[in-house]
């Protein structure tokens, strides 16, 4: 495995998320020609190579993280394994990295959609250091280096991998409140 393995698996859930929420003539894909879901399509939402996204599939499938839709052939991210992986392993796989003071895009519960979720007293938040970033904080590697560009076309995914991040970095109190959000997202029907 590698980290953007977790980013891509992310992306695909997110877009499960958006395609069950529209109708297919409604989304925003169905007249740009090219699949989100194909490696190329990955590949312009992510910022990731083909390459790598290939590859990063391919390690997905044999892990049991993902599996093959049967009718479309695409990937389709394996909810309850991903679940258990990012709440039992991923912290230990790939350990956040804190660095020094930045600007960047908040991340964890300082991210937005996160942000009320949790009191914290007077410490510095986290971000993604990002250029375009309006935040201070100290900064905190992304799973990949896109993640700060990524997540400006997709609420969704910025939603995911600030929980992923929470879970990451945090307390068992916070970590145990990031989980219970990433469960309610993750495995909804």
């Amino acid at each position: 495995m590698k980290s953007q393995d977790i980013v891509v698996l992310l992306k695909l859930v997110s877009l499960q998320d958006q395609e069950r929420q529209t109708l297919p003539e409604q989304s925003h894909w169905a007249s740009q020609g090219e699949s989100p879901y194909s490696v190329r399509g990955l590949e312009a939402l992510l910022g990731i190579s083909k390459t790598e996204i290939s590859g990063s599939i391919k390690r997905s499938l044999s892990s049991g993280l993902a599996n093959k839709d049967r009718q479309t052939g695409r990937p389709n991210p394996n909810r309850r394994n991903l679940h258990s992986f990012l709440l039992n392993g991923l912290k230990f796989v790939f350990p956040a990295k804190l660095g020094t003071m930045t600007r960047g895009t908040p991340t964890a519960f300082a991210a937005p959609m996160l942000k009320n979720l949790l009191i914290r007293g007077g410490e510095h938040i986290h971000v993604w250091p990002s250029a375009r970033g309006s935040n201070m904080g100290l900064s905190v590697e992304p799973l990949f280096k896109s993640v700060p560009d990524a997540v400006e076309q997709d609420e969704r995914l910025y939603e995911y991998l600030a929980l992923v991040d929470a879970i990451r970095l945090g307390n068992q109190r916070e970590a145990g409140l990031a989980g219970e959000r990433l469960s309610e997202k993750l495995l909804a029907k």
